[in-house]
């Protein structure tokens, strides 16, 4: 018995000694984890900036821009109708394909309109030989009256009869025009130049009058059709520059403002403005009728305190900027102005910064306020 308390004794004295290590351990670490949470807390964490990644609220002089945008339209396009009815024939020409005005795009079977003409000539060659025989008479019979063979009487008959002959001519020498004109009319031809947009027939095919056979648009002259707000066609004078930037294309076109309406949009009260296209601002680009267009309209200058567009944030219920003060990222709210354009670079007028300000650009992201901050070059005025 005594021997197995002797082994219980000295099991019972190893488990404390190694509880006791352990607690000491732990103990330990959590000191050194304290410590360390101490340390980082009072440790601050510097930002570094460099010179691009800040500017400064500056007063300077911007150009105001509308916001703009709609679809390029040729100002000269013509959709080639039928006039006559009948048998589409010859039409060969497709989308895409050069014309040239006057040229003939295809023809409506002219059989009928052929037979209408010969009917109408030859009825006016009678209505001619009826004439004739009318002025013989007349002449007789002026001749018999002269001699007292006749009385004056018969002479008046052949005169009316005479008059009638030539009027019936006249009547008869419309219908050859009228047949002629319907003959003509069988030639369909382009009136202006340019490139055919659509095809809205097939040979062979009997058309009405007035239907739809192709259009004809000349990109040679393009214009951007924008609607504008009651308060903004105000500010919009023809002559006004516009810079536009038109899908498909990478380099901006410019435009300006040839005609304005001058009535309103039934219902909308919008107004309508026409922005003539530079075409050769494309650099060989081939613009193409209703692609969409959007840029920014130049409507003036207006000179006051502003920031980078980019660099104002909205994530608050007040827009604001970051700025560097003393070291440290602090918040400033800003009421917004007028936008611009200054030296290529979007701008917004703004109260509520003072002046020469060090303001942190947008592409820096969002810092926390009081973070300390450390501009690794001289900060210098964006240009």
């Amino acid at each position: 018995m005594k021997r197995w308390i002797k082994w219980g004794l000295a099991v019972l004295l190893l488990a404390l000694i190694a509880t006791s290590i352990v607690r000491t351990l732990s103990e330990r670490q959590a000191k050194q984890q304290v410590l360390s949470t101490q340390t980082a807390q009072t440790t601050p964490t510097v930002v570094e900036l460099a010179a691009t990644d800040v500017t400064q609220a500056t007063t300077q002089s911007l150009s105001l821009g509308l916001p703009i945008s709609g679809a390029l339209k040729a100002v000269n396009s013509a959709m080639v109708k039928a006039k006559v009815a009948g048998e589409l024939q010859g039409l060969i020409l497709r989308e895409g394909d050069r014309v040239q005005a006057g040229q003939i795009i295809a023809r409506v079977d002219a059989t009928e309109y052929q037979a209408r003409m010969q009917q109408t000539q030859e009825q006016a060659d009678a209505a001619k030989t009826q004439i004739d025989i009318a002025q013989r008479q007349f002449d007789n019979n002026r001749a018999l009256v002269d001699q007292g063979f006749i009385s004056k009487t018969a002479l008046d008959t052949s005169v009316s009869t005479l008059a009638g002959a030539q009027a019936t001519h006249k009547a008869a020498l419309s219908g050859v025009a009228v047949a002629k004109k319907s003959l003509d009319d069988t030639v369909l031809r382009s009136p202006i130049s340019g490139w055919v947009a659509q095809r809205l027939a097939q040979p062979g095919e009997r058309v009405a009058i007035e239907a739809r056979v192709i259009e004809v648009v000349d990109l040679s002259h393009l214009e951007l059709e924008i609607t504008l707000s009651a308060a903004e066609s105000l500010n919009v004078k023809v002559g006004q520059n516009a810079e536009l930037q038109v899908d498909g294309t990478s380099q901006p076109i410019a435009a300006r403002v040839v005609r304005i309406s001058p009535s309103t949009q039934a219902g909308s009260r919008s107004v309508m403005a026409y922005l003539s296209v530079d075409s050769s601002g494309a650099s060989n680009v081939s613009l193409r009728q209703g692609l969409f267009a959007q840029g920014s309209l130049s409507i003036g200058q207006l000179s006051g305190l502003s920031v980078p567009l980019s660099a104002v944030r909205t994530d608050k219920p007040s827009p604001y900027v970051q700025t560097v003060e003393n070291a440290q990222v602090v918040y400033r709210e800003i009421e917004l102005g007028a936008r611009g354009q200054a030296q290529g670079e979007p701008r917004v007028i703004i109260k509520g910064l003072a002046a020469n300000s060090v303001v942190i650009r947008g592409q820096v992201g969002s810092l926390r306020a009081g973070t300390t901050v450390r501009i690794t070059q001289t900060t210098r005025e964006a240009r």
